[in-house]
C-alpha cells in the first residue's frame, strides 16, 4: 500500500469513528455514575429519525442537531425515571428502550425512507493542516460534528479527573452509599448523568442522518450502539482510551469498504460483519481478566440504589 491509498482508508476510519466516539464517550459517563443504560441504539436511532424529519421539515443544521440531542435526553429521562425512581431492572429496561426507539423511529421516519437529506454538514478544512499527508484530510478536514467530538473528548476527560463536580460523579458510581451519607443528592447526580448519556446518543445519531448518510433509512445506525457498549469496556471507563478505540473499531469498518472498493472477491455480508466479529474478539479477550474488569469498572455500576 502507498501513503496515497492509505489517506483515503484512514479518513474513512475517523469518519465512522465519530459517531461510535460520540455515542461511547455519553455512555462512559453514564457507567461512571453507576447508571448501565444498554439501550443506546434506541436512542441514537431516535436523535437520527429527529434530525432528519427536522431538516427535512425546513428546519436548519443547528435546529436539527438540538432537537435530536434533546430526543435522546428525553429518551434517557424515561429510563431514568423507570430505573431510578421506580428501580426497575437497568438491564431489561435497557434492552426496551433499545427496542423501542427502533419501533418509534421507524414509524416517524416511514414517510422519509430512501429521501435525501434536504440540508446536511459537509467539510471544513482547515487551511495548509488539511494537506498534510495521510493524517490532514482525515483530521482537519472533518465536519463540524467531527471537531466538535475531538473537543468533547478533551471537555470529559477535564470534566472527570480535575473538576469536583467529576470526582463526586466518579464516587457516585463507586459507592452510592458512602455518597449519600457524605450529603450527595447520588439519584439527581445519576438523573443527570444518565440524560448526558442520551444526548451524545442522540448527537451520534445525527451525525449519521445529516452528517455521514444524509438520507434517512429504517434502522440507520446499524447496531452500531451495540459496539459503543462494548467500546466503553474496551477503553476501561477511560475517554482517552475510547477515543483510541473508537478510530480501531471505525477502521475495521474502513477496512471491509476499502476491500469492497479494490475489487477484492469476498462477500459483502461478511465484510460489514467485520467491525461485529472484531466487537465480540476484544470482548471475548477482554472478558479473560476479570479482575482487571473489576479494577476499573466503577464497583456500583448496574446496581439499584434506594436511598433518596
Amino acid at each position: 500500500m502507498t501513503l496515497e491509498s492509505l489517506t483515503p482508508l484512514f479518513a474513512s476510519a475517523v469518519a465512522a469513528a465519530i459517531p461510535l466516539l460520540l455515542a461511547a464517550l455519553g455512555e462512559l459517563v453514564t457507567e461512571r455514575s453507576g447508571v448501565l443504560n444498554l439501550g443506546v441504539e434506541g436512542m441514537m436511532l431516535m436523535g437520527a429519525v429527529t434530525a432528519f424529519v427536522v431538516v427535512a421539515s425546513g428546519g436548519g443544521l443547528t435546529l436539527a442537531t438540538i432537537c435530536a440531542c434533546l430526543a435522546g435526553a428525553l429518551a434517557a429521562f424515561i429510563f431514568g425515571f423507570l430505573t431510578l425512581t421506580l428501580q426497575a431492572s437497568q438491564v431489561a429496561t435497557g434492552l426496551a428502550l433499545a427496542i423501542l426507539g427502533s419501533g418509534v423511529s421507524a414509524f416517524a421516519g416511514r414517510g422519509y425512507v430512501g429521501n435525501p437529506a434536504k440540508l446536511a454538514f459537509v467539510e471544513l478544512p482547515i487551511p495548509v493542516l488539511s494537506k498534510l499527508p495521510l493524517v490532514g484530510p482525515a483530521l482537519f478536514s472533518m465536519n463540524a460534528l467531527g471537531y466538535l467530538s475531538i473537543v468533547l473528548v478533551i471537555a470529559t476527560t477535564w470534566f472527570l479527573y480535575r473538576t469536583k463536580s467529576g470526582l463526586i460523579l466518579r464516587s457516585v458510581g463507586e459507592s452510592p452509599v458512602v455518597a449519600q451519607s457524605l450529603g450527595l443528592q447520588v439519584i439527581r447526580i445519576r438523573y443527570l448523568a444518565t440524560m448526558f448519556g442520551g444526548l451524545m446518543a442522540g448527537l451520534a445519531g445525527c451525525y449519521y442522518a445529516i452528517a455521514q448518510f444524509k438520507m434517512w433509512q429504517e434502522g440507520l445506525t446499524s447496531g452500531n450502539g451495540w459496539i459503543a457498549l462494548a467500546l466503553v469496556v474496551f477503553a476501561s471507563w477511560r475517554p482517552v482510551r475510547l477515543m483510541l478505540g473508537a478510530l480501531l473499531f471505525g477502521g475495521v469498518t474502513a477496512f471491509g469498504l476499502y476491500l469492497q472498493a479494490v475489487g477484492v472477491q469476498v462477500s459483502a455480508f461478511a465484510l460489514a460483519a467485520l467491525p461485529y466479529v472484531a466487537t465480540v474478539v476484544v470482548l471475548s479477550v477482554i472478558s479473560r481478566d476479570q479482575r482487571a474488569l473489576r479494577r476499573n469498572a466503577p464497583a456500583s455500576l448496574g446496581q439499584p440504589y434506594f436511598g433518596m
